[in-house]
């Protein structure tokens, strides 16, 4: 008997209905805040994730599903829907259409990651991108879009926390003190791999975002 594949999940009939009311709810709330669903392919160029991730990163180094096509174009399936959204905004000319723009995906992406609970190597994901604005209340649109949609699924004990990056001016000057802290840090750890520290050190930020991020939407499945 042929087995399905470690890492990714059957979605059995049982399961669907709540699979729907999810997606249904995520779709109702992007379009009450005025963003329209796009659908990209589940694959790109491989130098598509690799410019817009980072081509050291974990994820374009170790963890993206990538193949050769027939012609010998390298091809990726899909480690998140941003990279995909903005190549289809740039190749169809939608800048020429009134801005802001606010577009909506849903739907699998994939990555090469050691499975365990709640981590899969098919992943599904609801994200919405918004084009055409510099104003800091569009990052108070998605939040609060974030809010109403995790709170209209009544998952318990929901809370928000809210972090700054700070400015351009002021990440500047705490850059060089985060890559002498990390380097420090990192080399007890990572040995002689630490000399790569300097080159993502954004991505450090970045990460310390996301967890507030997953600090600031707490919430348990049963």
């Amino acid at each position: 008997m042929i087995k399905g594949i470690k890492g990714v999940k059957d979605i059995l009939p049982e399961e669907t209905p709540q699979w729907r009311l999810i997606e249904e709810t995520a779709r109702r709330w992007a379009e009450l805040y005025g963003y329209r669903e796009i659908r990209v392919p589940v694959f790109e160029v491989t130098a598509l994730f690799a410019r817009s991730i980072g081509a050291s990163t974990d994820i374009v180094e170790k963890e993206m599903y990538t193949f050769p096509d027939r012609d010998g174009t390298s091809l990726t399936l899909r480690p998140e829907g941003t990279a995909g959204t903005v190549r289809a905004y740039i190749e169809h000319n939608r800048a020429a259409d009134p801005l802001p723009q606010k577009y909506f995906y849903l739907g699998p992406m994939f990555r090469h990651e050691r499975p365990q609970a709640g981590r899969l190597r098919q992943f599904h994901q609801f994200g919405v991108e918004f084009f055409g604005t510099a104003d800091p209340r569009a990052d108070v649109e998605v939040i609060a879009l974030l809010w109403r949609f995790l709170s209209d699924l009544r998952l318990p004990a929901l809370t928000l926390e809210i972090n700054n990056l700070g400015y351009s001016a002021d990440r500047d000057t705490y850059r060089p003190k985060l890559v002498a802290y990390l380097t420090q840090k990192g080399k007890s750890v990572l040995g002689d791999k630490a000399a790569w520290i300097p080159r993502v050190v954004g991505m450090a930020l970045m990460v310390y975002a996301l967890y507030l991020l997953a600090r600031a939407v707490k919430y348990v499945v049963a």
